[in-house]
């Protein structure tokens, strides 16, 4: 497919994660373990959830949309990524790098949203707890997730948009493992400020927006379990708090690393290392911490 009327590119080559054979094994089982801990976890959380009737709550009805968003964005990357560690030319189509972009990204902002959302669950949980049955009812819990769908699947589409729509001058070489819209826009030979301003606006949207809105809830919240006087109530409020806390950290953390700097200050493997993280350890380690 032609990127302008003078390039045409039809696949593009990963660099990966190492070029050196007896490491990509290790990676490969490596990588293959903990996918299989991402599967077990989550499916396991998602399969306790609808089966026990005590845990049809607000709270466990969104830490099961996060654990099925963790299963889908993990199994968009890393079934492709262990194929590529065992191949000897790691090649993508055009088609198929455009489609992992906008699935991965699709994931990872219906999350930004959601982990949002959660916040707010948790603050009103803490701060009104009389009429939190009345606010996070269903009908407003099933429409909060189907709205992180829909913004999500529409932040994707012009974000992609915006990414294919650079000049590589016939550069196919990705220093990656997965196709990401830095790594991407790091091909271009032409100016795309413009773009990468635009982008970066959205990513202030769908990260910033969130990680504040979160900072605010949990400021509330935080003065509000001060007040309770039962040191066991401040515990119980800390511990569901808290795991929530721990994976907002991990997840914005290693989001901002990949999205929120300029490509002058970037360093090489630092979005490989930041993707390992929100691919493979995030989704691994959520379940544990909940």
């Amino acid at each position: 497919m032609p990127w302008n009327n003078h390039t045409v590119v039809t696949e593009f080559i990963f660099l990966g994660l190492s070029s050196k054979t007896k490491m990509q094994v290790i990676l490969f089982f490596v990588f293959l373990l903990v996918y299989m801990i991402i599967l077990i976890g989550n499916i396991s959380i998602i399969t306790l959830i609808l089966s026990d009737v005590c845990l049809h709550t607000p709270m466990y009805f969104f830490l099961g949309n996060l654990s099925f968003l963790d299963l889908c964005l993990s199994s968009t990357i890393v079934p492709r990524t262990l194929k590529d560690l065992m191949s000897v030319k790691k090649t993508i189509s055009y088609a198929e790098c455009a489609t992992q972009m906008f699935i991965s990204l699709s994931f990872g902002e219906n999350e930004c949203i959601l982990l949002a959302i959660m916040a707010y669950d948790r603050y009103v949980a803490i701060c009104y707890p009389l009429h939190y049955t009345t606010i996070m009812s269903k009908t407003v819990c099933v429409r909060l997730a189907i709205g992180t769908w829909i913004c999500g699947f529409l932040l994707s589409i012009l974000h992609v948009s915006l990414t294919l729509n650079v000049d590589l001058c016939g550069n196919n070489e990705i220093n990656h493992f997965m196709c990401e819209m830095p790594e991407i826009l790091s091909l271009s030979c032409e100016n795309i400020l413009f773009i990468e301003f635009i982008i970066y606006v959205m990513g202030v949207i769908i990260i910033i927006a969130p990680v504040t809105f979160i900072a605010i809830s949990y400021f509330k919240i935080i003065l509000s379990i001060l007040k309770i006087k039962s040191a066991a109530g401040q515990r119980k409020a800390f511990s569901t708090s808290g795991a929530h806390m721990m994976v907002v950290i991990m997840f914005f953390g290693s989001c901002m690393a990949s999205y929120m700097k300029p490509r002058s200050i970037s360093f090489k493997g630092t979005n490989k290392f930041a993707a390992i993280f929100y691919v493979l350890v995030t989704p691994m380690l959520n379940p544990m911490i909940f």
